[in-house]
């Protein structure tokens, strides 16, 4: 994986350039809204915990030595370690808010506001400051001090329901819930510094991680409206389009097909299945149909697709346009022919030495996303902190206290 790509023009620059984000985040939720924010330009400042820091560095060793989730969320930022708990290290936080444009948190209920950093105490000090709070439930109601892991917001927001087979459910294998909020949160800080443009002002921007997985369950919550079934667990199969999924073929491979009108709907039973009586078949005749006699479909299928190899299947879907898709391992996606003939592979930095990392899915014509390092726990402590006019012997002191 060498892709290269033009530089960024000279001079050319980034919409984020020149704004400085402050972040107090671990785990997935607020790095990857930050890590985006970065992508665009800004000087993201992570605040790290000294000797441990953000704790999803310890979650594996899987990239070299590095964790793989930190590796993904967390390049393009400097990291500086404070022990917060200690008033000299909330000072030093302090005199770097007034340079700050952005601080985002996703500690523990209740822990930003009980070091005055709150939305409300910072307002009058620093009125352009935006303040991105980011919680499992929320800043107020009943469950606003229970503890949020993604997991437990994939339940609480009913997509266990609607994901796994008939017999058990199954969580996402990605953080969807973390994911769901930090999307939120990007797009939310972008809003809020539109909107400072126009006002001059900052303002508070708070993202709960049910209310954004919330969000996302829009169509089974609407599916299942006035108490309504709600969509069944099919597995990889669509809940409520029918043929939709995963169908086994002769040599023993697996096609993945999906088709979307009663249109595509007829060329599939004429030209894939050859059996064009199906396509008037009362039991088939549309999708609601299809749905309730998924099964049985789904036998006549398996049974057709029997006699043929897999690019046997693929040849006629292709013919009939049905859309098709490989069932790619993770393997085949670090070397998925599309992502290299399109150059979307970069190399960064990091302590483990040069990684391959994606560029960020948004293409834009006028810059490149800025794809700089992933930080070593507290690789811009000292530079930091000598540009707020420490001397190397008051560093030293500030880390043999455990400050930094």
């Amino acid at each position: 994986m060498n892709d290269t790509h033009p530089p960024q023009a000279p001079g050319a620059g980034r919409p984020l350039d020149g704004i400085t984000v402050i972040t107090l985040e671990h785990a997935i939720a607020a790095p990857y809204c930050t890590r985006q924010l970065a992508d665009l330009g800004a000087r993201v400042i992570k605040i790290e915990r000294p000797g441990v820091g953000d704790f999803a560095r310890a979650y594996d060793q899987r990239t070299r030595g590095l964790a793989s989730h930190f590796v993904w969320t967390n390049r393009s930022k400097e990291s500086l370690t404070l022990d917060l708990k200690q008033p000299q290290a909330q000072a030093l936080l302090a005199e770097l808010l007034p340079e700050a444009d952005v601080l985002v948190q996703n500690l523990a209920p209740g822990a930003a506001a009980r070091m005055g950093l709150s939305f409300g105490a910072l307002q009058a000090r620093h009125p352009r400051l935006i303040v991105c709070d980011i919680s499992g439930y929320g800043n107020d109601g009943p469950m606003r001090e229970r503890k949020a892991y993604d997991l437990l917001i994939q339940s609480e927001a009913g997509f266990l329901s609607i994901t796994g087979t008939p017999e058990t459910p199954a969580k996402a294998g990605i953080s969807i819930a973390d994911i769901a909020a930090g999307m939120v949160a990007y797009s939310g800080v972008l809003t809020a510094l539109l909107q400072r443009g126009r006002t001059g002002r900052g303002s508070h921007v708070q993202v709960s991680m049910l209310e954004a997985l919330a969000e996302w369950m829009g169509f089974p919550m609407y599916y299942a409206y006035d108490g309504q079934e709600p969509p069944g667990r099919h597995g990889a199969a669509h809940a409520t389009i029918v043929p939709y999924g995963p169908f086994p073929t002769g040599d023993g491979r697996i096609v993945m097909l999906g088709l979307q009108n009663e249109r595509e709907w007829v060329l599939f039973c004429e030209r894939v299945l050859q059996q064009p009586q199906l396509a008037t078949d009362p039991r088939f005749a549309s999708n609601a149909a299809r749905v309730a006699q998924r099964e049985p479909l789904r036998a006549l299928i398996v049974d057709t697709f029997a006699g043929l190899r897999a690019d046997e299947v693929l040849a006629r879907l292709d013919a009939a346009t049905i859309a098709n898709a490989s069932v790619n391992t993770v393997a085949d996606l670090w070397q998925h022919p599309q992502l290299h003939a399109r150059g979307r592979f970069r190399q960064i930095g990091s302590p483990a030495g040069a990684l391959q990392a994606l560029l960020p899915p948004a293409q834009h014509g006028d810059f490149e996303a800025r794809m700089d390092d992933v930080p070593a726990l507290g690789a811009h402590t000292e530079a930091i902190l000598r540009s707020l006019g420490r001397s190397d012997s008051q560093i030293a002191d500030l880390r043999s206290q455990g400050v930094i």
